[in-house]
């Protein structure tokens, strides 16, 4: 049986924290399965269709993939068991998706935070640090990157393990 652990990487563009975090859910899964790799990012132009290409290169037979571009936590609530491991990718992605969609960011982000401290699996979460640079001049980057701000301040709070990877350095920060 696998301790439960909740771990989160955070970095910034093309940083190395998908495959930081990839790594950390081989490492939990080994002999322990199911693996799976919760998707938010939807596919809408050849651009991003190559980003996920680039992703699913990377993983092999052994992940279940689950698309949760909306409907994260329902999406982890149906597959909850004991000795699972989920590797979520990307928060960040997940924030935009809400915001874009007008659902209740809070509402959903809370319920999110929530089962993470109730879940039974251990679950790695991917999110980009977006607070580093300047204030953005329109109403829409600031409320993302407010509410992404936010949301990695709530799961680095109750996360037992919380990476900053920069230029694919993971540094361990909690």
């Amino acid at each position: 049986m696998l301790d439960k652990k909740i771990t989160f990487v955070l970095g910034g563009a093309r940083s190395g924290k998908s495959t930081h975090a990839e790594s950390i859910a081989l490492n939990a899964a080994s002999g322990a399965k199911p693996l799976y790799y919760v998707a938010t990012a939807e596919i809408f132009d050849a651009e991003m269709q190559k980003r996920i290409d680039l992703h699913k290169a990377r993983r092999g037979d052994e992940w279940t993939l689950i698309d949760a571009p909306i409907n994260l936590t329902d999406a982890l609530k149906n597959h909850d068991l004991v000795d699972s491991v989920f590797l979520i990718d990307c928060l960040s992605v997940w924030t935009t998706n809400l915001l874009i969609g007008n659902h209740d960011i809070p509402a959903m982000q809370g319920a999110l935070i929530a089962h993470l401290t109730a879940c039974q699996a251990s679950v790695i979460l991917v999110a980009s640090e977006t607070g580093l640079g300047i204030v953005p001049d329109n109403k829409l980057s600031r409320q993302f990157r407010d509410a992404n701000g936010l949301l990695n301040q709530h799961v680095a709070a109750v996360a037992t393990e919380v990476f900053f990877v920069t230029a694919g350095i993971p540094n361990k920060i909690k």
